[in-house]
């Protein structure tokens, strides 16, 4: 109850179009903020759902380097998100549920699979329509998790060795 002894209103939910963006956004690198700025030009307002660290390490088998709350941070200080959400269901349909949505962004590596003939059935059953988006070739969090495992501290100049230390 309020104050007033009211019930507690929710927020307003935006006018127009509603997207939601989810990934990792682990190493965060402009295939990321390739994927928000072409999300945010198909919606009015726009939520990047940021998977959690125990999803990740369910549904791909390792943590996140940079921990989730530091990677909510940054993503909800891109200019094209409005609203930035820890996703910590595997279910997208929940995450909808939580945040309604109406069109879900998706990198095309799910597009003519069966997970993504899924997703889409699921989601046209309740009006949200998925587009799907090209990851930029180039650059990749999983090639610069690699690049970072393959450096050893021996490799590291002696500031670097001190800073990853600290840090």
């Amino acid at each position: 109850m309020s104050n007033d002894g009211s019930p507690p209103t929710s927020p307003p939910r935006p006018h127009g179009l509603i997207g939601y963006a989810g990934g990792a956004f682990d190493l965060f690198h402009v295939g990321h903020l390739n994927i928000l700025r072409h999300a945010k030009s198909r919606c009015d307002y726009l939520i990047a759902g940021v998977v959690s660290d125990d999803m990740l390490e369910l549904t791909k088998g390792s943590r996140p380097v940079v921990p989730l709350s530091e990677r909510l941070e940054i993503v909800q200080h891109v200019d094209y998100v409005d609203e930035a959400i820890a996703e910590t269901d595997e279910d997208k349909l929940t995450t909808w549920q939580k945040h309604p949505f109406d069109i879900y962004f998706k990198g095309d590596d799910w597009k003519g699979t069966e997970r993504g003939f899924r997703l889409e059935r699921a989601f046209a059953e309740v009006g949200v329509e998925v587009v799907y988006f090209p990851y930029t070739v180039a650059t990749s969090s999983t090639v610069l998790r690699r690049a970072l495992k393959a450096l050893s501290p021996r490799e590291l100049s002696g500031s670097e060795l001190r800073e990853s230390r600290e840090g």
